[in-house]
Parts: C-alpha cells; sequence; structure tokens
C-alpha cells in the first residue's frame, strides 16, 4: 500500500453501502476521511433499529442476488456469515399462487434464456404466454447498458415497450409488471424502457442463476453495517451520524469544506453518496451546487413512497416459501412479504409468526392510519394463504418511507448525474448515479462507491486503486447477436422496431 501524505481530507456524504465502500476503501489507504450520516444510524434506510420492546424492525426486507459480487467479495473481507442459504421464492395474485422460481444454480445450466423460461413454475399462465416474451430477446441484445442505448431507450415506457414487441397482455400483467411494481417500483407506465432493460438483465434474464437469492439473518445494520463500521474505525475513518449537510464551500472550482449547519468540515475531495431525495434537499440548501446546471437539473428526478409493515402474529402458520412478491391486489403498487422465522435467527424460535410485509408505489398507504394498514395487510396475507385469517395480530411495527427509493422513470436519465461533477473534486455515488458497470440496487451503490473512492485517489495523486469486480460476461450467444446487432447499425440499419421519435 502505497502512503497517503498526512492531511489530505476526505469527506464523504451519506452512510449507505456508497458512502461506506467510499469511506472504507479510502481509509485503508491512509486517507483522513470523515462520513457524514443525516440519519441517527449509519445505513441509511437500509440500517435496522431496535423498538421501544428491543425488537428489530428496519426500512424494508434487502436481498443479495448471486451477481453481487462485489457485495460478497466485501463479506468475505470482513470475515462475516451474514446470509442464509439460496432461497427459493413465490409469487401470488388475488387467485392464490402463481409461479414457484426454483435455484436455478441447481439445475442444469442451459443457455439464457431458457433456463429461466423452463425452469420457473408457473402455475396458471398458458404457454403460449409465455412464448409472446422471446421477441423481447431483440432489445435486451441491442441494450447493452452504453450511453447510447439508454438515450435512445430512456423515453420510451416500459408498457409501449412490451406492447410494441408483441408480448401478450396476459404475460404483462402476470409476470412483467409485477417484476416491475417490486424491481423498480412502479407500474409498467411509469417506468423507462431502459431502466427495465437492464434491472431485468441484470438480476434474471443474463444467466441462468442470476435470480437466486439469499437473505440476512437479521437486520443489514446489524448483521453487515455494524462489523463494517468497526473495521472502518479501525483503518482510521470517522464517522458523524445526525450530521445533515447543508452546503458545500467552493473556492475556484474546487470543494473546500462540507458543512452541516454551524459545523464545517474541511475537504480537499468530497463524496456525495446520498439518495436522491436527500441530494435534492441539499442542493435547495446549497448556492453553490445550485450554481451548477446539473445539480439544478437533479430537482426533475423523482423518488417512490415505501411502507414497511412487520407483524407478530399469536400462532405459527405454514409460509411455503419465505420470499414472496405479489401482485394484481392494487393496480398501481407491488408488495412482498417475508417469513422471518426461517429467514432471521431473532425470530427462528418465536413461538408465533413475524411476517414483513413491505408494499412499494405506496401512495394510496402511506397516510392511512395504522389500523387501516393492519386491517389490509392481514386482508392480503390471508388470500395468499388461507391460515393467516385465523391468526392475532399481537404486536406490530408500521415504518413509513415516504420517496424514498430511486423512481426511473421514463426521460430521467438525462438529468441524473455521473460519477465525475463539474467541479473538480466532488463525486457523486449510489443506485441512481450513471455509470457503465452494468450493476443494480445495492451492488450498484456499492460499485459506485467504489468508483467514487477511485476518482479521488486519481484527482489526489496518491493510494492504490479498489478492485471492482466486473459483472459476468454475456454468453457467448448474446455477445455473437451483440456483434450483429452493432454491424447492422455501422451500415445504417436496424434488426429492431423503430419507434422512437428522432
Amino acid at each position: 500500500m502505497s502512503q497517503v501524505s498526512p492531511g489530505k481530507k476526505v469527506v464523504v456524504v451519506g452512510a449507505g453501502w456508497a458512502g461506506l465502500g467510499a469511506t472504507y476503501h479510502l481509509a485503508k489507504q491512509g486517507y483522513d476521511v470523515t462520513l457524514l450520516e443525516a440519519g441517527a444510524y449509519p445505513g441509511g434506510l437500509v440500517a435496522g433499529w431496535k423498538t421501544a420492546a428491543g425488537k428489530a424492525v428496519e426500512a424494508g426486507i434487502h436481498g443479495f442476488w448471486y451477481p453481487y459480487r462485489n457485495i460478497f467479495a466485501l463479506i468475505n473481507e470482513l470475515e462475516i456469515n451474514p446470509f442464509t442459504t439460496w432461497t427459493r421464492s413465490s409469487q401470488y395474485s388475488p387467485f392464490g399462487l402463481e409461479v414457484e422460481s426454483p435455484i436455478f444454480q441447481d439445475l442444469p445450466r442451459l443457455p439464457t434464456p431458457l433456463g429461466t423460461f423452463l425452469y420457473t413454475q408457473f402455475q396458471r399462465l398458458p404457454f403460449i404466454d409465455r412464448l409472446s416474451a422471446l421477441p423481447l430477446l431483440y432489445s435486451l441484445v441491442d441494450f447493452d447498458n452504453s450511453d447510447e442505448a439508454w438515450r435512445r431507450y430512456d423515453f420510451v415506457t416500459a408498457r409501449e415497450l412490451f406492447k410494441q414487441f408483441g408480448v401478450s397482455a396476459r404475460l404483462y400483467k402476470e409476470a412483467f409488471e409485477p417484476m416491475l411494481l417490486v424491481g423498480l417500483f412502479a407500474p409498467g407506465e411509469q417506468c423507462s424502457a431502459a431502466a427495465t432493460l437492464g434491472m431485468l438483465y441484470y438480476f434474471i434474464l443474463a444467466h441462468q442463476h442470476d435470480f437466486d437469492v439469499v437473505w440476512c439473518r437479521g437486520t443489514v445494520g446489524e448483521q453487515i453495517f455494524r462489523p463494517w463500521v468497526e473495521k472502518i474505525a479501525k483503518a482510521g475513518g470517522k464517522i458523524f451520524a445526525n450530521r445533515r449537510v447543508t452546503d458545500v464551500i467552493v473556492e475556484e472550482n474546487r470543494a473546500t469544506g462540507v458543512v452541516c449547519g454551524d459545523e464545517v468540515f474541511t475537504a480537499d475531495a468530497v463524496i456525495f453518496s446520498v439518495g436522491i431525495t436527500g441530494m435534492k434537499k441539499i442542493i435547495a440548501n446549497s448556492s453553490s451546487l445550485q450554481s451548477r446546471e446539473e445539480f439544478r437539473n437533479v430537482n426533475n428526478l423523482g423518488a417512490i413512497d415505501v411502507l414497511a409493515v412487520r407483524l407478530w402474529f399469536d400462532r405459527k402458520i405454514h409460509i411455503p416459501r419465505p420470499s414472496n412478491a405479489c401482485f394484481g391486489f392494487d393496480d398501481t403498487t407491488g408488495w412482498t412479504f417475508f417469513d422471518l422465522n426461517a429467514l432471521h435467527d431473532e425470530y427462528r424460535d418465536e413461538a408465533g409468526t413475524v411476517v414483513e410485509v413491505d408494499f412499494y408505489h405506496a401512495n394510496q398507504f402511506i397516510n392511512l392510519d395504522n389500523g387501516e394498514i393492519i386491517t389490509i395487510v392481514q386482508k392480503y396475507l390471508k388470500t395468499c394463504i388461507s391460515e393467516f385469517a385465523n391468526a392475532k395480530v399481537i404486536d406490530s411495527s408500521i415504518i413509513r418511507l415516504p420517496q424514498a427509493v430511486t423512481h426511473f422513470a421514463p426521460g430521467s436519465y438525462r438529468h441524473m448525474l455521473p460519477t465525475q461533477t463539474s467541479f473538480y473534486n466532488i463525486f457523486m455515488s449510489g443506485d441512481w448515479i450513471i455509470n457503465r458497470h452494468g450493476s443494480w440496487s445495492q451492488e450498484k451503490a456499492f460499485v459506485t462507491g467504489l468508483e467514487a473512492a477511485n476518482l479521488v485517489i486519481a484527482n489526489l495523486g496518491e493510494g492504490e486503486l479498489a478492485k471492482i469486480l466486473a459483472i459476468e460476461e454475456d454468453e457467448k450467444h448474446i455477445q455473437t447477436l451483440r456483434d450483429i446487432n452493432r454491424g447492422f447499425k455501422l451500415i445504417g440499419k436496424s434488426i429492431l422496431p423503430s419507434f422512437w421519435l428522432p
């Protein structure tokens, strides 16, 4: 490790996956790193906490998918064991069980997307409807995560994309839109086609095993962030909670300090690692950031409401799969429910059942009182699993998270920020930042944190760059199809339908 000159100060704003990732690497390189978190705990929206009764709760349950290569590498480095084994999942509608997913890596590997297509167990969806998805493969080939592809596909809605490629109405309603409601957190007419293709490819279609998932055996804050924060402190990093950033001091295009109320933290470089809503609040208070069009344009971006409900029941209920996604109960809202007796160590020996129910795009629910929310949740749960009808709620936790997760709306890409801003030493990270890695969600946030740390190192000229693992290569037939597609483009033709405005 090369030695960093004494006094090289970096301020990181936001203690989620991105901010902790940047802070950890820079602290290991010897930088004087200060991490500022507006909330009471490191971890941002992913962190958990205890209720007054001492029970663990958190702002929704977060899965860790097979392609999270960098997060899994971090877990190995931290020498912790926070995850369950690979789990199966189910999908429900108001008519009952609709889909069961196997553990794909346990089955013979087929060329993508055949494994996903053949091994997923649809209970009611006719085979002819599933076949209607095959033409969509052309768009997946064409969308290569390049800037040009994002700009072409981002103005199209997901619904329009599926319609143009001949996806049947039933397949869209019973398969693709449910994926969007729990993957991009909004209905298809409100989702960018570019984000849709990126998300579907990364989590489901690039390789047969990509949809396999593990879960934290407790809150992410306790299982992962607490030991991670301890490592950061041992490396010399400083973490301050309850520090809400109000401005950035800029001199001659360089940030020299970060302001939190009456406190000023001097800086040779600054990394922002906050969500869209938090970033908009910072920009609103900062004359220096408002002076740049790129930051003013962040106000064109949006976020989505989330509702996290944890219920304790008076009896054990048999829940076939530990993780479950649901659709069709509300037109614009997706929801998931989890058997915490199966997933969390804390509840494994609980006398009754503990269930986490998370609603995404929860606009119509978030302002209801707790009693109304619990009534709705019970009604939905017993529609999926009849045993819930006879169970009594003995305790509950309801967490409202307005504007909590990124809304990848059509046309939003042009307003997102790259990791390198127009300020010489201000860098961005998070799941809504433009990058070419190809990952999504928590993995993307962590990767962009490492990318921002690498830009700081390049900017200040000292330290070793973080090693970022690339996503698994496209399979050979996908690579060949992309080469053919690029060849068509070079001669001014396209193998795809043209439904974009010039």
